[in-house]
């Protein structure tokens, strides 16, 4: 799995790109199809008169589109071309593009959906799978929703840690620095922070158990100040690291499943995710549709698991193959997801100077 922290869930750009595209006017030349009032066999049809769907910030080593690609090509002769970008860039592009457009379908941080949504460049298909989508991971009408999501977990080297932290109790006990990443500018370092937070009892809008927590182990010297890089944890520069739970798996697949252990911290994370969004100028926009009906399904799910991204749908039953190379659902019990995106925006652009003055003075 491809480590893109710019495709990351970053409140901050999400913000920054309301404000860049603040004078976009939502009322545009395209015209949107209403989906919702399509048939599935109907998406299909003139889906496969399309012939083929162009993504953004998609690219086959993510997450493992490449199978989804493949079986759409296979099921429904759908060609697929992508470029990768952020999720910002995607938006902006969908913008830009909306007199001559390019692209139809992109995935981005649950950030920026309601982004998207805001600026006028998305249209609405909500699939058959629509109920089982949990009210958090998906906009009312349709605009956007997760296809998988992610969770906060701590990787540990087995080769450099006697007892492989499964608990914030377990690290604050422990004798071995923990890399967060850079938390003045990273997505996944900032949500970690987050979920330290709601594991220790505050939220989006009170981080003081996380700042606290993190204090005293720096004042240890016990934080890292490594980059979180496969290159790193291979190389045995970190022996504990704060990622996202599809990062961490990936990354122990791909070095030695036997040397690193992956745990959702027992008192409780934060859960977030990538949704997709379609073009309000998609040159294919039944592809697109059937794009994302195709990844609520069974088969896109178990796809998405085999990038080992959490399915967003509980009910699908993943192959023994698939399901023993991710976490045990049961650790996933008290991981939540944000309740207040505001006050999480509000907060994680106070963050950078909070960890300044609370961490990283510390930190020689």
């Amino acid at each position: 799995m491809k480590h893109r922290l710019k495709k990351g869930i970053i409140v901050l750009a999400a913000s920054a790109l309301a404000l860049g595209l603040a004078g976009c006017s939502k009322e545009t030349a395209g015209s949107t199809i209403d989906g919702n009032s399509l048939s599935l066999e109907e998406i299909t049809t003139k889906a496969k008169e399309e012939g083929e769907v162009v993504s953004v910030g998609m690219p086959d080593s993510w997450a493992n589109w490449v199978e989804t690609w493949a079986d759409l090509k296979a099921e429904y002769g759908l060609s697929h071309t992508d470029t990768d970008m952020s999720s910002a860039e995607e938006i902006a592009k969908f913008e830009a593009e909306k007199d001559k457009p390019t692209a139809d379908i992109g995935d981005v941080g649950i950030a920026f959906g309601p982004v998207a949504v805001e600026k006028g460049v998305t249209q609405p298909y909500k699939t058959t799978y629509w109920d089982e989508i949990p009210e958090w991971a998906k906009d009312e009408d349709g605009h956007w929703v997760l296809g998988y999501q992610g969770t906060i977990a701590v990787m540990a080297n087995k080769d450099l840690v006697d007892k492989p932290p499964a608990s914030f109790e377990d690290i604050k006990n422990g004798d071995y620095k923990v890399a967060i990443g850079d938390v003045t500018k990273a997505a996944q370092a900032q949500m970690a922070v987050l979920a330290t937070a709601y594991a220790l009892g505050g939220d989006e809008t009170n981080l003081e158990p996380a700042l606290a927590f993190y204090e005293e182990l720096a004042k240890q010297g016990r934080i890292s100040m490594a980059e979180l890089t496969v290159a790193n944890i291979e190389k045995g520069e970190i022996s504990v690291a704060m990622l996202w739970d599809f990062n961490a798996l990936g990354y122990r697949q791909s070095l030695d499943p036997d040397k690193y252990e992956v745990n959702i911290p027992k008192e409780g994370s934060v859960v977030s995710g990538y949704a997709t969004i379609i073009n309000k100028y998609a040159p294919h926009p039944h592809a697109a549709m059937l794009t994302r009906e195709f990844i609520l399904s069974d088969e896109g799910q178990i796809n998405l698991a085999k990038g080992f991204a959490r399915p967003i749908r509980e009910s699908v039953e993943l192959p023994e193959d698939v399901k023993s190379k991710l976490i045990d659902p049961s650790q996933y019990e008290k991981a939540r997801p944000v309740e207040d995106y505001k006050a999480w925006e509000e907060m994680s652009q106070k963050l950078p100077q909070l960890w300044q003055e609370r961490v990283l003075v510390h930190i020689n």
